[in-house]
């Protein structure tokens, strides 16, 4: 499994904005109110953060070696993989919340003090995700062993032929 690269959590941020933006444009030009998401949402968010590392810290510790027993494969495996998926989804929701943000932040009106708290603190929260994401998937990782190599290696083919 690949490791989570800057990239595209840059370019999952900015679709999350656009479709945020998009999303508070539309219900404002049919006459509805703005998107305000829940204040739980940042909170789960945070719970989210909390479970990822969590879940990855004991896989953590038997790749370190400071466990009593070797963990299960598929446990590691599935600690990956809720890593990646929660620091995609905090990307997401980063941008999510900064497309609502610049929204409301962009009207002539000016906005009620309640709904800026409310997207910062997703903002926030997502960014904390993503880290927290980020620190899980760097748990799962193994440490390099040197008697692998990569087959485009150039030196394991000279040793071959040797």
């Amino acid at each position: 499994m690949k490791r989570t690269t800057a990239p595209i959590l840059i370019l999952l941020a900015l679709v999350g904005g656009g479709a945020g933006y998009l999303i508070d444009h539309l219900l404002t030009v049919s006459g509805r109110s703005t998107f305000a998401p829940s204040g739980f949402l940042p909170v789960l968010l945070l719970l989210l953060a909390v479970a990822v590392l969590a879940i990855a810290w004991p896989v953590r510790r038997s790749v370190r070696g400071k466990s009593r027993g070797r963990i299960d494969p598929f446990r590691a495996l599935r600690a990956a993989t809720l890593a990646r998926a929660s620091s995609l989804l905090g990307a997401i929701m980063t941008g999510f919340g900064g497309g609502l943000l610049t929204f409301l932040l962009s009207r002539p009106v000016d906005p009620q003090v309640g709904s800026i708290v409310a997207m910062v603190a997703l903002m926030a929260s997502s960014l904390v995700l993503v880290i927290a994401a980020l620190v899980a998937e760097q748990f799962c990782t193994l440490p390099k062993d040197p008697d692998d190599r990569q087959p485009d290696d150039p030196s394991a083919g000279a040793d071959a032929g040797r």
